[in-house]
């Protein structure tokens, strides 16, 4: 087990994390609904299974053997981070991704990392030993991070907002923003809740560094549940939309679109892929930084990401420097963790 190695996967899970709409903004022709759940096909269907279906020996016997009461709640979580995967695609939408991953991540970051501990019973080892508090200044030094990394966002949608689509809502993007962050906060729940599967895993003899893996399949199972009924509700009831009308577009288009989509998915899949890495070097008594580390990952890179794809150009100086200095404090952060899981 690795600290470094933990914290390293986890910003590797990160940036995949915040790199993932990327490819999907660039799908034309075709409704955000369709977009959606044609990445959501890979990213909460095909890959968890299929991954799974590799590591376990026998696929069908490994899940009949959890109690379906564990199941059931992990699959809820799930559905519970599915209403903010939704709202999250809606924010990305409405506010574009500078803005909206850092109000919506801020959010998460808060309630995902506090609320499982608390649950627990931990409130005194959060509050009362070096590396509990140690962990809690990394969060709250992460959060003025956040912080300080939307108030560049908020400046250069500010800048830009004559250029920016006829979308763009900052009032409804917002309140959209702090619903994703309560709700996305699932995940972390589910993740806790799904412990049991991964000692499972452990005993079925799959590798520690993929034993968190199994999970996904009921908890991305139920955040499915929750994507898909909203795609394909709206693509049923509204005129101006329509799933058949989009995959009746040119072959090329199609193709292409489809492709973008994938990729967005197999990109929000891999997120969770080394985050399982990432918790496999992380001690079991500290697991409620893997969340935070996650999230802090996610708004750093999502600057990083956001300045790479020019959505920064044309905006003053004066707008950059703060999303800068946001990201070293960020990195700040991480390093306060890193030494509250070194003195634990």
């Amino acid at each position: 087990m690795s600290l470094l190695a933990g914290i390293g996967w986890h910003m590797v899970g990160a940036a995949s994390a915040a790199s993932f709409y990327a490819p999907i903004e660039k799908v034309k022709k075709w409704s955000w609904e369709t977009t959606w759940a044609v990445a959501g096909v890979f990213s909460w269907i095909l890959l968890p299974i299929s991954v799974s279906y590799i590591l376990l020996p026998h696929f069908g016997a490994f899940y009949r053997s959890i109690p379906g009461a564990v199941l059931l709640k992990v699959a809820l979580f799930g559905a519970m981070w599915g209403v903010g995967n939704v709202n999250y695609g809606l924010t990305m939408r409405y506010l574009g991704m500078s803005l909206g991953i850092g109000v919506a991540i801020g959010v998460t970051l808060v309630v995902g990392t506090l609320a499982p501990p608390l649950m627990h019973g931990q409130s005194a080892m959060l509050f009362h030993t070096r590396s509990g508090l140690l962990n809690m200044a990394g969060v709250a030094v992460a959060l003025i991070g956040v912080a300080i990394v939307s108030w560049a966002g908020h400046q250069k949608e500010m800048q830009l907002k004559g250029d920016e689509p006829s979308e763009f809502n900052v009032m409804l993007g917002l309140a959209l923003a702090v619903i994703c962050g309560i709700f996305s906060s699932g995940m972390s729940f589910a993740i806790d809740a799904a412990q049991p599967i991964q000692g499972a895993a452990l005993r079925a003899g799959v590798n520690p560094l993929y034993s968190a893996l199994p999970a996904y399949v009921f908890i991305m199972g139920g955040g499915a549940f929750v994507n898909f009924s909203y795609c394909f509700v709206r693509l049923a009831a509204l005129s101006k939309i329509s799933l058949r009308r989009d995959l009746r577009q040119p072959t090329n288009i199609v193709t292409k679109n489809a492709t973008l989509a994938a990729l967005g998915g197999i990109m929000w899949y891999l997120q969770f892929f080394f985050y399982a890495w990432g918790v496999s070097n992380i001690p079991q008594r500290l697991s409620y930084v893997n969340w935070m580390l996650h999230m802090s990952g996610y708004v750093l890179f999502g600057g990083i990401v956001g300045l790479a794809l020019g959505e920064w150009a044309g905006v003053s100086s004066r707008a950059i420097r703060p999303l800068w200095i946001g990201i070293l404090v960020i990195i700040a952060a991480a390093n306060l963790v890193g030494l509250g899981l070194a003195s634990g």
